[in-house]
This record gives C-alpha cells, structure tokens and sequence, in this order.
C-alpha cells in the first residue's frame, strides 16, 4: 500500500522530528539510485567522487545558510549531542588549568556539565534549577570565570521551551553553543561562537548525523594524546572521512539545506515563520484565564517547544487522547516537566500548528471552568 502526504498526522515529537515533504519526496524519489550514479546514496562509498561532490553540497549549503566565515571548519560526525558533551571538554579543556564556565538552563545544559566535571574544573556560571528552568538568566545573574576555557550554553532546552532570542555577549572566552534543537531555525552570528554543535534530528535531518561548526584556531587545543575518533584535528584533517560518515544523513542534510534556501527563502525567512507558528499557540495558553499554563516564562519561550499544563493530569490525558485521534501526536511532555509539548521545528507546516491552535481554543472551551 502506498502511503500518500494526505495520509500523514501532524507529528509534533521532540525528536527525531518531522522533515519537509519536498525532502522526503526527493530522498523517495532517487532512495533506489542516485540520478547519473546507479546505486542508492545507502550503498556509495565515502570515498567515492559522487559521496564527495554530497559530502561539499552539504557543506556549501551550511556555510551559504549561515554564512560561516572561511576559518570555520564544517564536521559531520556521529554520537549526537551525548558525545559531543564529551568532545567538548576533552578538546577545549583538557590540559588548559582553567576552567569551564557552564551556564545550566535546563535538562541538557545538565548532561553537558555533568561531561565537562569529567574532564577538567567547571564553574556553573548560573543554573535554574530553583525555579525548574523556567527562565534564563539576567546578566547581571552571571557568575563567569576571568580566565574561562570557554563558556557553554545550550541555545534551546527541548524539554522546559526556554529559548535564547538572540546571540549572547557572555566574554571573551570561547562560546560553545549545543544548538541541537534550534539549528537552521534562524541567522546567528557564527563569528561570536568558537563551537556550535547540533544533533541534526530537530531542523536538520535525520537521526544519526551530527555538525560540528568550530573556528580553526581552537583545534590546536585537540591533543594527540586523545583518542582519533574524539579528536576534532582528526576530523578537520580528514574532511570528515576519518572514518566512514554518516553518509545518508549528510545526503539529507545537503537536501534540507536546498530546501530552506529555495523553497523557505533562506533563515530570517524561516525564523519569521517560527515566530507566526509559536505565537499562535502562546496565544491560545494566555488568552485560556490559566486553563493552560506555560512552563516558560514569557520573555524566554522557545519558538521550537511550547511547553504547557493543564488543570490536572485526568484533563491532560484527556487532551492527548483526542488530539491524537484528529491526528496530533506525539504531544506528551517529558517526564521531568510533564503536560504537553509542542515541537514545531521548521518542517512543521503552518496548517498543523493551526489545527492544534484550533483544538486548544475547542478544548479549552469543554473543559474549562
């Protein structure tokens, strides 16, 4: 039986996560043979001249997108934001007798301290967990080091909805950003970050490939001593084949990249539309006299997860149940906040945000009192 895009729910999980239709016809389309090729992008080697002409669209397309200076490396690497917690402190901290500053806004600036306490001496520059990362900080609220290694932070926190609006002026120290869940959502100023890291799974493709984007001169902190495959100069040196690469996630990283420079307009695009989407929704959570209750504080909500609570959990159970049976799923929080979750990163089209919009209001309206 053959599966047609009328027959497609509105799938507004956290990850993996939708992609854009026009993606997924095109990897439908050549998945049997690549145009000019003959076998499918799951059987060419990587080190054959077609996987290379992929392997440099996908980071021409990057590098157009965000426009990434020249002394700016490109990495596709495997292990998702887990490893990277790793690779981090391993090649930007190991051996440098200063510390990391880490500011801790949510769940996964968590794991990333928990990695770097591994490696080195860290100082939690701030962290939320008094008020369960409901909000970001001040800046007057940062306690950062002098001397710092470099200072991470994560862009968006999936899990609590919080969102940083715009690039943060946090020093002089190198700024490494996990920006796995609002990556290609919106221009950034690649130039005021030494390492940005993405599992793409959210805006940029599928499970199981990871972009590294790192500024040359912070390579030279990656010691030999490391082991090869979490050494950041291996991968430089090696263009991404030191080993064998995810090469179908590159495919459609290059392909998600034509798409948002063709069919969406390029970022600033894009972020527009995120902001139409999101707002909808926060409408519906402060127009309901508390029926819904964001998790978020308002200046901080993330464009990519609205998170929200109803008056109990009967009434939340109730409100995914039916959601689900007009074709929303994956709605459910993680466990750590509970109540709902909305992610609508890019490839959401605006008719599902819409529908749950209209669901919200309609429901609201049952089950209010």
């Amino acid at each position: 039986m053959t599966t047609t895009v009328s027959q497609r729910v509105f799938n507004f999980s956290a990850g993996p996560a939708v992609l854009p239709v026009p993606v997924l016809e095109q990897i439908q389309q050549d998945l049997l043979a690549l145009p000019g090729v003959g076998s499918s992008i799951l059987e060419i080697g990587h080190r054959t001249d077609e996987f290379g002409e992929i392997l440099q669209s996908a980071k021409h397309g990057l590098r157009e997108l965000l426009n990434i200076p020249e002394n700016y490396k490109i990495l596709f690497l495997q292990g998702g934001s887990r490893l990277q917690f790793s690779m981090v402190p391993m090649n930007l901290l190991r051996g440098q007798k200063k510390p990391a500053d880490i500011v801790v806004t949510g769940s996964w600036g968590q794991k990333a301290r928990d990695e770097a306490q591994r490696e080195g001496q860290v100082n939690i520059a701030w962290d939320g967990k008094a008020t369960n990362y409901d909000r970001l900080p001040k800046s007057d609220e940062l306690k950062l080091s002098p001397d710092a290694a470099f200072v991470h932070i994560t862009s968006n926190e999936t899990i609590q909805g919080v969102q940083f609006q715009s690039d943060p002026d946090l020093g002089d120290a190198p700024l490494v950003c996990d920006a796995s869940s609002d990556f290609l959502s919106r221009p950034i100023s690649v130039e005021q970050y030494g390492l940005i890291y993405a599992c793409a799974q959210k805006n940029a493709g599928p499970a199981g490939v990871t972009i590294v984007v790192i500024r040359e001169d912070l390579l030279e902190r990656s010691q030999d001593s490391l082991p090869g495959y979490l050494n950041y100069a291996s991968h430089a040196d090696q263009d991404s084949l030191y080993n064998t690469p995810p090469t179908f996630g590159i495919y459609v990283v290059g392909l998600v990249t034509q798409w948002l420079s063709d069919e969406v307009g390029g970022l600033q695009k894009m972020q527009d539309l995120n902001r139409i989407k999101a707002q909808l929704l926060y409408d519906v959570i402060d127009e309901s006299s508390g029926f819904y209750t964001g998790h978020a504080q308002t200046q901080d909500r993330s464009l990519m997860n609205v998170t929200f609570r109803l008056p109990d959990e009967k009434t939340e159970e109730a409100f995914l149940s039916e959601a689900e049976r007009q074709n929303m799923c994956n709605l459910k929080g993680h466990r750590s906040v509970g109540g709902i979750r909305a992610s609508i990163y890019n490839a959401m089209p605006l008719e599902g945000v819409e529908s749950l919009r209209d669901f919200m209001r309609e429901f609201c309206g049952r089950h209010a009192k």
